[in-house]
């Protein structure tokens, strides 16, 4: 019985090594030749892809070393500027320490200061939002207080508490203001 066996596994083997054997196929010389230039075309694109794609990763490398070196230094005009204004800040701020008894110079000094901030801001696109004597809108202001009067309209904003900002027409910090609200009529109960 063994032996059926073993014969049986050598049958079932005789298939499979039938399989893996190469079958040659007869071609004319010229359909070789032309199946080899097509091998040959096909490893030339195949390299070919594989250099565009090195390149490829390369050069995103490259770029996305380049966008965090302009991320990293892109404020750097605006910074040279703010320095300026904390030079003059810091020398002010000497003066004062000096002791100095000229207060109306001094003064005159913060607002010089202020009016190349406010000019160097708006060179970069940087504007306040208008806020008092407008009506509330959300879009622009923050109400952090209501108050009654009656000589303006509701939800007239009364007082900026903080500046706004738009950055090139887009707000980056809204005004924080109080609001009117409308008056509350307090009546007397009537006395019957």
């Amino acid at each position: 019985m063994q032996n059926d066996k073993h014969k049986n596994n050598e049958n079932q083997k005789e298939p499979e090594a039938e399989k893996r054997e190469e079958k040659i196929i007869p071609l004319k010389e010229p359909e070789y030749s032309k199946l080899k230039e097509e091998a040959d075309k096909a490893k030339e694109y195949w390299e070919r892809l594989l250099r565009m794609q090195a390149d490829f990763d390369n050069m995103r490398k490259r770029m996305e070393k380049e966008k965090q070196e302009f991320v990293k230094f892109a404020n750097e005009g605006i910074v040279l500027e703010l320095l300026n204004v904390l030079d003059d800040l810091e020398r002010a701020v000497d003066l004062a320490q000096s002791k100095h008894q000229d207060l109306p110079a001094f003064l005159k000094g913060v607002e010089m200061i202020l009016a190349h901030l406010y000019e160097m801001l708006k060179e970069h696109g940087v504007k306040p939002i208008e806020a008092e004597g407008k009506l509330f809108d959300p879009n622009y202001h923050e109400a952090l207080m209501q108050a009654e009067n009656k000589d303006v309209a509701e939800h007239t904003v009364l007082e900026e508490m903080q500046k706004g900002y738009f950055l090139n027409d887009r707000v980056i910090r809204t005004a924080k203001v109080k609001v009117s609200k409308k008056q509350i009529n307090h009546k007397e109960p009537e006395s019957k």
